[in-house]
């Protein structure tokens, strides 16, 4: 996926030509505008005394799925099904925001990706005879075991 930024380009994994995954499926390429983009920085947290307290090095990025002209719109309702209105990724790795940003936004590329893979179809499977045979035989059993406990007065 390429991002624009002023001026430059840089590139995030995946790339924008569909890669063949683990099990030979590729990934529909992806081409997010830069203007879809919303990003916020926060301060990051947890220890690390002054500078953890006042720079805002980590980078939040959203996408809004309902604006977006990224996607043509069976994608984007595909997108909307997963993950709702809006698709957040989010960075606090890294003491740089710069770091933060672009980690984000290779979480956001791998969050949709992720989404849009092509799942093979689950096929319902049935138990084999001998199976349905053995759990029988099991059930037989276990019923004449209680059989015997009851008490033969009644």
């Amino acid at each position: 996926m390429s991002i624009l930024h002023g001026g430059g380009a840089y590139r995030v994994a995946p790339s924008l030509d569909p890669v063949p995954t683990e099990r030979g499926r590729s990934t529909p390429s992806l081409d997010l505008d830069p203007r879809d983009l919303v990003v916020r920085t926060d301060t990051a947290g947890g220890p690390g005394g002054q500078h953890a307290n006042r720079t805002r090095s980590r980078v939040t990025v959203e996408l809004d799925l309902r604006t977006a002209v990224s996607f043509d719109e069976p994608t984007r309702a595909t997108l909307r099904e997963v993950f709702g209105d809006v698709v957040r990724a989010t960075s606090s790795v890294s003491r740089r925001q710069g770091e933060n940003r672009r980690l984000a936004e290779e979480r956001l590329t791998r969050r949709i990706a992720a989404a849009l893979e092509v799942r093979a179809p689950r096929r319902p499977t049935s138990p084999s005879r001998s199976a349905v045979e053995r759990r029988l035989d099991a059930k037989r059993r276990r019923s004449s075991v209680k059989r015997l406990r009851t008490d033969l007065d009644e």
